[in-house]
This record gives structure tokens, C-alpha cells and sequence, in this order.
């Protein structure tokens, strides 16, 4: 027979819970959204400006929000995370509806996202994820396939050989996926004896000169490289920098991602054998729909979703393009991302 005492504060312990509950919801503010006829205020951080990448994506972001009707403040981090954490609370202190925010360190933001959004500031985690942190959006590319379209182009122009995997930083989400889709590809091929893996540099931050050293001490102890996969091209060229002063680069392929002009100059030229094209128009444009959306407390669909560590965050990702040199001309230049001109500026065609 059950103990009545034990049922009563049984029921007891559940109506405290419920109130907590119930207190807790009622104290957490409705999302920030703007009203009829009032233009939305989007904040948007940016880790830095260091790849040329980045100076272009603001620019789309900012003037496609405007045509929109929205204003953008935005800010630059300079690479610091605890920059950006100052930087976040100033615009969510702004009264922003709505912030979008490239993220230095995927893991050190958690926390004041997750204080923003207790604000009722919605967050869009634009190209990089933010871990841990329950963002409303997520929109990138698919970069894991970044990582198998690098892997396997250099795999088809050299199926055996020493190999070298150069990653984004640790800080960052993006570069693990894209160490997941270049393993993908070569792990097999390491398994089977075909592809030998001379070094594998992981950076603290997309430095090009702490990857120069890496890469630098790798070329000492083993000269046997045929192939070299780059986090981007910034990377690539560093590794490029110092393949050249060791005499190494007569027959080495080496894969980007970004489609920067001198990746894409480099690839004309025969340095650079290949980089993956994020069409960046259509990111920024994309994106900034999908604040100015949040902003005004519509609904977002998408089909699919992201693991951010704890939750699972609505995902729109992008298809990502392989560029070589004999589709420099459909693909960069046929979209009008650079210029023929300055494409194969420095050769005769």
C-alpha cells in the first residue's frame, strides 16, 4: 500500500519544479523583433579581414541587408576572441534585433551567445559554427565536402605518393569538417599502402607563418611530398612559399579552398593545382535574408540540421564547386567572380 505522506510531497516536489519552470519562462524576454515599418538592426561580427574572402562577404552582407531595409552594424574582432566577446555585448547593448556573427573560437563564444540570446537576440552563426550555443541558424557551405573535392582532386592527379594535410585552426569548427572530408578520401588510400602521409600540421589559428614553420620542420626530416592539402588558400600559398626556397615544387600539387584571385592566378600559372569555389554572392545574399527574416520574428524552414555538441541547430548549407585550371573559365570567371583579365593576367593564352 503506498504511503500517503510520501505521495503528498511527492506532488509537492513536482509543483515546485513546475513553478520553476513556469517562473523561469515567464522571466526570459520575448524575442527581439522589429516592428511594422521600423528597419531591422542586424549586428554583425566578424572574426578579422585577414583572407581576402572575408572583406568581400561583409560588403555583400552589408549592402544586401540595406536593400532589404535593414541597417547593419558590423565589427571586425582582429582575430581576438575576447575582442569579439567586448565587441558582441556592445551590440547587443545597441539594441540590435538580430545578431550575425563569424566566429574567432567556436567553443570560447558558447557563452555569450548564449547570453544574447537570453536577451531575446536571435543568432545566425554565419559560415563558421558556433558550438555548444543553440544558435537559431546556421548557414554555410557543406564543408566537409570542401575537404573530400580538395582530396579527391589531388588524389586523381596523384593516386600515389607522400602526402601532406595542412588544417584550418583548432579553433574552429569549420576546419574539423574539413579534416573529416579530406580523411574521407585518404584514409582508404593510407590503409592500402597507395598514399603515405608525410605530416599533418594543425595550427593554432589560420596563421600562414606558424604553418610556414610546421611545414618547414616536416621538409627537413622528409622531402618525399607529391601532394599537399591546404585549409585555404592562404595556407596553400604559404605552403607554395616554402616548397620554393627548398626546391621542392617542380612536380607537388597543392589544393585550396576560397577561389582568392592569386589562388586562382596560381592555378592559371601551373603553381596551384587546385581550390573549391564558395559562391560568397549567394552566401552573404542568403544570409542576409535570413537575418532581415529573423529579425522580423518570421519562420525559417530548413531541410536539414547541424550538431553544434548539444543541439541540434536548423542548418542551410551551400554547395561548394572544384575549380582546376580547366574549369577556371565555367566557373570563377563564368559567374563573374573574378575577371578573365585578371585571372591569366600573368599568362599568354
Amino acid at each position: 500500500m503506498k504511503n500517503p505522506d510520501r505521495s503528498r510531497l511527492a506532488l509537492v516536489r513536482a509543483a515546485a519544479v513546475l513553478a520553476a519552470v513556469l517562473a523561469a519562462a515567464s522571466c526570459r524576454p520575448a524575442p527581439r523583433r522589429a516592428e511594422p515599418g521600423q528597419p531591422p538592426l542586424i549586428g554583425f561580427s566578424l572574426d578579422s579581414l585577414v583572407v581576402e574572402r572575408w572583406t568581400r562577404d561583409a560588403e555583400i552582407f552589408v549592402r544586401s541587408a540595406r536593400e532589404l531595409g535593414a541597417d547593419v552594424l558590423l565589427r571586425v574582432a582582429d582575430q581576438d576572441h575576447a575582442v569579439q566577446e567586448r565587441q558582441i555585448r556592445e551590440l547587443a547593448d545597441a539594441g540590435i534585433h538580430v545578431l550575425v556573427v563569424v566566429p574567432n573560437d567556436a567553443d570560447r563564444l558558447s557563452s555569450v551567445i548564449s547570453e544574447v540570446r537570453a536577451r531575446g537576440i536571435r543568432v545566425l552563426s554565419y559560415d563558421r559554427l558556433v558550438r555548444n550555443a543553440n544558435v537559431d541558424l546556421y548557414i554555410s557551405f557543406d564543408n566537409e565536402k570542401v575537404g573530400r573535392l580538395m582530396a579527391e582532386s589531388l588524389t586523381r592527379a596523384v593516386p600515389r605518393g607522400g602526402y601532406v594535410i595542412i588544417n584550418g585552426a583548432r579553433s574552429d569548427n569549420n576546419a574539423m569538417m574539413l579534416n573529416a572530408g579530406i580523411r574521407r578520401v585518404l584514409d582508404p588510400l593510407e590503409s592500402s599502402g597507395a598514399v603515405r602521409i608525410v605530416g599533418e600540421i594543425w595550427p593554432a589559428a589560420w596563421d600562414s607563418e606558424e604553418v610556414k614553420a610546421a611545414l618547414e620542420k616536416i621538409v627537413q626530416h622528409d622531402r618525399d611530398i607529391d601532394a599537399v592539402v591546404a585549409g585555404n588558400d592562404m595556407l596553400a600559398e604559404a605552403a607554395i612559399s616554402v616548397l620554393s626556397e627548398n626546391r621542392l615544387m617542380g612536380s607537388v600539387k597543392i589544393a585550396g579552398q576560397d577561389a582568392e584571385l592569386a589562388a586562382c592566378q596560381r592555378i592559371a600559372e601551373g603553381s596551384q593545382f587546385s581550390t573549391v569555389y564558395k559562391p560568397i554572392d549567394r552566401l552573404a545574399l542568403k544570409a542576409a535574408g535570413y537575418a532581415v527574416m529573423l529579425a522580423r520574428g518570421e519562420e525559417i524552414r530548413t531541410d536539414g540540421v547541424i550538431q553544434d555538441g548539444k543541439y541540434e541547430v536548423p542548418y542551410v548549407r551551400l554547395e561548394p564547386i572544384l575549380v582546376t585550371r580547366d574549369l577556371l573559365d565555367a566557373t570563377v570567371i563564368q559567374d563573374g567572380f573574378h575577371s578573365a583579365a585578371d585571372v591569366y593576367r600573368n599568362v599568354r593564352r
